[in-house]
């Protein structure tokens, strides 16, 4: 397959399965926004609660799907998902953004978690970019203030992770209940730089240059492993790793992210101290991956044990990180496996009879009806990046 043919593929699978499934089959035409959930077995639950992760991730992709395609029916989709962002997710008292509401609109849990006010920023930035409405480049600047304000630690530096409704740090300060309750992570420092990063695009301001520079700087000099060049995971205050994992899904996402940051802050030095970090990471990550071409979930270096599982996400950013690799360094290995994870995903990945990807694939090729097809973390951010980064990567 050359990188045309793949491009037309994915082309296809971008606006003839992810985009339809979430315009079609997702929407809340009655109460707006989008339903909570989705199951495994796809049957909508239309009084899931409403996660502030999900409608970010959704304006976002429409968004980028409206700037990228030059589509104006994406962008309608895009101001249905801005206005019901602007209008329930909004603390208009505080500050900030919700973590989830109920299906009716109204807060279920007001907390202020750093990693969804990231969220944020990165989707109504990306709206900015597709319509030119000021007034969400504004809340994108207001977030970003409120961000450095709360949560940017000045002494320590970073950024902690969770707060109350009125911004005090709280004590329970996990994503999820899988995570390790530690108050700074890779994960959100990686998609603060994201948001940075887009929000940098088009608002050159010399704080948030200093502080999308730090970002880079703390990944290079605090999170990534200097021996092995995976990332570590969880910190505590003092930047004292506290995991023993390696999640291959984020090293390959973060090494392409972290080049895409450098490249919009316009840092020839950085650049070029990024390339060879860029290739050892990719080189990380690719260690998670199993005979058939795709990534598995993760390790845990000191037991050693390996989840073996596929999830959906980790193969979507194989296929960006791995193209970028192949893009730097003109090394054709890096582009097989770009082709090898996408015809994993062809093949196990998509759901060709009711739309969308399963949530993972299981060592023996069994898909996973258990875990959503659509829900607060089910979203068409990763697989729908993945399309429109290659469309515009292929030329």
């Amino acid at each position: 397959m050359d990188v045309i043919n793949l491009k037309n593929e994915i082309v296809d699978e971008l606006t003839a399965n992810i985009l339809p499934f979430w315009m079609n089959r997702m929407r809340d035409n009655e109460r707006g926004g989008y339903h909570g959930r989705m199951t495994g077995e796809n049957c909508l639950v239309p009084d899931e609660p409403k996660g502030g992760i999900l409608h970010a991730r959704i304006l976002w992709t429409f968004s980028s799907a409206a700037l990228r395609l030059h589509s104006e029916e994406y962008l309608a989709e895009a101001q249905w998902a801005k206005e019901y962002v602007f209008s329930h997710f909004f603390d208009e008292q505080n500050g900030g953004t919700y973590w989830k509401l109920h299906a009716d609109g109204t807060p279920a849990d007001d907390k202020k978690q750093i990693y969804s006010q990231a969220f944020f920023i990165y989707a109504l930035t990306e709206y900015f970019r597709a319509s030119g409405d000021v007034e969400a480049l504004e809340k994108a600047i207001e977030l970003f203030h409120l961000m450095e304000q709360h949560s940017f630690d000045n002494v320590k530096n970073g950024y902690l992770e969770a707060y109350s409704r009125d911004w005090v740090l709280l004590e329970d300060l996990r994503l999820s209940e899988k995570d390790a309750n530690e108050k700074k992570t890779m994960n959100t420092h990686l998609h603060v730089l994201e948001a940075y990063t887009n929000l940098y695009r088009v608002w050159k301001d010399e704080k948030l240059a200093h502080r999308l520079k730090n970002l880079i700087e703390i990944f290079l000099e605090k999170i990534i492993d200097p021996e092995h060049f995976h990332l570590n995971l969880f910190f505590d205050e003092d930047w004292n790793c506290k995991s023993t994992l390696h999640s291959y899904g984020h090293d390959i996402e973060a090494s392409w992210l972290l080049q895409e940051a450098a490249q919009v802050l316009g840092e020839e030095a950085m650049l070029r101290k990024l390339k060879p970090v860029t290739l050892r990471i990719a080189e990380a990550a690719a260690e998670g991956l199993n005979e058939k071409g795709a990534l598995i979930n993760e390790r845990d270096w000191a037991s050693g044990h390996r989840d073996e599982r596929c999830d959906w996400w980790p193969q979507a950013e194989a296929v960006v990180g791995f193209f970028n690799a192949w893009q730097l360094s003109g090394d054709e290995a890096w582009l097989n496996k770009t082709r090898n994870n996408w015809l994993f995903i062809k093949q196990q990945l998509i759901d060709r009879e009711q739309g969308e990807w399963y949530w993972s694939v299981s060592p023996e090729g069994d898909k996973d009806l258990v875990n959503d097809k659509a829900g607060f973390w089910k979203c068409p951010y990763h697989n729908g990046r993945m399309c429109l980064e290659l469309i515009e990567r292929i030329k």
